[in-house]
């Protein structure tokens, strides 16, 4: 596979395309087989690719299981599951490569020094921000070599780059956030090269380093994140999110078996869906993307040749009032009520200083004269944050809430939406209503035990008929047709 001449000058006619993987993707030997596939098909269409992997599947949990341990004391514990994941990186590269003895030397190096920070780990008895950023990043850094060797196997010409190398954070462990000026910077210095001459870089996503060098992480659902810093940094033509699942969809098909997928959607409502727990995104993924005008596609790597959700700047208009219900669960909602205040001069402020004190972000806020309810999501800080507040006010605070949020575009300017909404579950109790804040987002807050209920009936309601334009209508004809 050589690279043309063009390609070698650096005025590559190729259009780069980034294709990230996620966990489900690179699960084991046959979903990495897929993917070498995938990433073969591109190639064979002229594409340029640049691969960003995650861990595999489940890895993330466990790595932060053995730390949790080793902090804990039991360096027995920790170092078995250590063991257990040596030996599925192993088996999975022994699957895929033919010859794989400099793999397998590569994959023991980094266990034998996992092993070495697992038994410090038990031995100071205290697991900071920093050693686990830097234990959780072995899953990256592993299944990118992996994946490097399985396409190198397949003829494809990839090369690993550390992605350390090139995506650059601030210091803040496990949440740290990316410098885009040096990533920018980084990404010509360390990819444009490689891609200019036929190579396809692979990398890990989740994973950085501040500028000493020492290992951060984005956070978790940060392997999105990574593969549109990558796109914006290197203005690709497409960013490709391979996943599970057919795109995105009108609601959960584990909940709505008749879910459709939504075939294009905008920036600002992929964000809003993503920010409101629907698990395909990661809801800093696309800011990258937006800043650019780079689209971006999810796609399945089980079945490709689904064409996905495209996700632009500007969706074409759509018939139907909603694109999808999204549902965030595992909420409170907390009760600031102060009638000695009545809305005094900055009594708002007060609140939201104590939330940004306690780090603690606020999804919806409903006030009156005297009250102001927020929701948060439901964490061990709330007592602390509760204490807080009682010095301004009366507080009580309740959890097992969820959010119900429907995303559409210009939902004001639709006479009678809130009825038809609030018609469609009126059998359920609504705690808290937001419509205005946004032009393409309507929320309310009901008990987590009606959630699947209220997006059933929310869904039977608005996608009774739904514009084929903007929605997969054809997939549920067939899944309709009765067997022969």
């Amino acid at each position: 596979m050589r690279p043309c001449a063009g390609c070698l000058n650096g005025n590559s006619h190729m259009s780069l395309v980034v294709m990230k993987f996620g966990g489900t993707s690179v699960e084991n030997p046959a979903a990495i087989s897929r993917t070498v596939s995938i990433v073969a098909g591109r190639v064979a269409m002229g594409k340029q690719p640049v691969v960003v992997v995650s861990a595999l599947a489940k890895v993330t949990d466990q790595l932060l299981r053995a730390a949790a341990s080793a902090a804990q004391g039991d360096r027995t514990g920790a170092l078995a599951i250590s063991s257990r994941l040596r030996s599925r990186h192993r088996d999975t590269a022994a699957a895929l490569v033919k010859n794989p003895g400099d793999l397998m030397n590569l994959i023991d190096q980094k266990f034998d020094a996992l092993d070495e920070i697992l038994r410090g780990l038990a031995a100071i008895l205290e697991l900071t921000p920093r050693i686990s950023d830097l234990i959780v990043s072995y899953g990256e850094r592993l299944s990118s070599r992996i994946v490097t060797a399985a396409l190198c196997e397949k003829g494809i010409n990839a090369v690993h780059v550390d992605a350390r190398d090139v995506i650059v954070t601030d210091s803040q462990f496990q949440k740290a956030i990316p410098q885009d000026a040096i990533i920018e910077k980084r990404a010509g210095e360390r990819l444009r090269p490689l891609v200019d001459q036929g190579h396809v870089p692979v990398m890990g996503g989740f994973i950085g380093s501040n500028e000493e060098g020492i290992t951060t992480t984005l956070g978790r659902g940060g392997s999105d994140f990574t593969g549109a810093l990558i796109g914006g940094a290197l203005t690709a033509e497409a960013i490709e999110i391979w996943t599970d699942v057919d795109g995105i969809m009108t609601a959960d098909p584990r909940v709505c078996p008749d879910a459709l997928r939504v075939k294009v959607i905008s920036f600002e409502e992929a964000a809003e869906l993503a920010y409101f727990g629907a698990k395909v995104l990661h809801p800093a993924t696309i800011l990258p993307a937006v800043k650019k005008n780079i689209p971006v596609l999810v796609l399945n790597s089980r079945n490709p040749s689904n064409e996905g959700t495209r996700i632009i700047s500007l969706a074409p208009h759509c018939k139907s009032p909603f694109k999808s219900i999204a549902v965030k669960k595992k909420l409170s909602i907390i009760d600031v009520v102060a009638s000695r205040m009545l809305m005094t001069h900055g009594y708002l402020k007060e609140i939201f200083t104590i939330f940004d004190k306690h780090k603690c972000p606020v999804d919806m806020v409903s006030t009156s004269e005297v009250s102001v309810s927020l929701t948060v999501d439901s964490n061990d800080r709330l007592p602390a944050i509760a204490a807080d507040l009682s010095q301004l006010a009366d507080v009580k605070y309740e959890g097992k809430k969820a959010l119900i949020c429907l995303v559409g575009e210009d939902i004001r300017g639709q006479n009678g939406i809130a009825a038809q909404v609030f018609n469609a579950v009126r059998h359920i109790n609504v705690r808290m209503i937001s419509q205005g804040a946004s032009e393409i987002n309507m929320s309310f807050m009901i008990e987590e035990d009606d959630a699947d209920e209220a997006v059933r009936s929310l869904h039977a309601a608005f996608f009774k008929d739904p514009d084929p334009d903007i929605f997969d209508v054809e997939a549920r004809k067939l899944t309709a047709q009765p067997a022969n």
